[in-house]
């Protein structure tokens, strides 16, 4: 029985080989507390045995949403090499020092954009954004740029995966793996 956690990696390996446009890039799917669902393109960071990891605005729409149901569902499709790799399961916040890590390595104009933004909030127009954006430049003119207090990590402990591989005339191949309360995967085929 294959480890879906290699698989991964095996595929991913080939999509930052191949896919020309983000390989990285990744369909968050969301549900608030009354079962509202919502999805958005946002980018794996890091990943490993402990999860899948990204990043944002904690007040934003998402961060709400696993505020207060920490559970998601993740999507990469990789259409160069027609597969795709759907993942799901609870989610956690990383840690203080592990956003901190991470912020670090942003572009700084990324940094401040950071500060400046209210992320999902209505915006009376686009000057007002760039005007707060130059206030943030203007604020830490000399300085490093510490990490804001409501931006941060999430990590998806994955509980399901399927690895989806196109095939001629819709006779698509796909794997499941479901995880086992011994920390084992289970696994299958499903119908295309």
């Amino acid at each position: 029985m294959a480890d879906p956690l290699v698989l991964f990696d095996r595929w991913f390996a080939d999509a930052q080989a191949n896919e020309p446009n983000d390989p990285n890039a990744m369909a968050l799917a969301t549900a608030n507390c009354a079962a509202s669902p919502s999805v958005r393109m946002v980018l794996l960071k890091g990943h490993g045995a402990d999860g899948f990891v990204f990043y944002t605005n904690e007040e934003s729409s998402k961060g709400e949403d696993l505020k207060g149901n920490p559970f998601a569902a993740l999507l990469f499709h990789w259409k160069t090499l027609r597969r795709q790799v759907r993942i799901q399961g609870k989610v956690e916040r990383v840690s203080g020092e592990d956003a901190d890590t991470y912020f670090a390595t942003r572009s700084r104009d990324s940094q401040l954009g950071a500060w400046a933004s209210d992320q999902s909030r209505p915006l009376e127009n686009r000057q007002v954004f760039e005007t707060r954006y130059e206030q943030m430049k203007d604020r830490f003119e000399g300085q490093a740029i510490q990490r804001p207090p409501h931006w941060g990590g999430f990590r998806l402990v994955p509980s399901v995966f399927e690895f989806w591989q196109d095939r001629p005339h819709r006779l698509h191949e796909r794997r499941l793996f479901v995880a086992e309360p011994d920390g084992s995967w289970r696994e299958g085929l499903l119908y295309p």
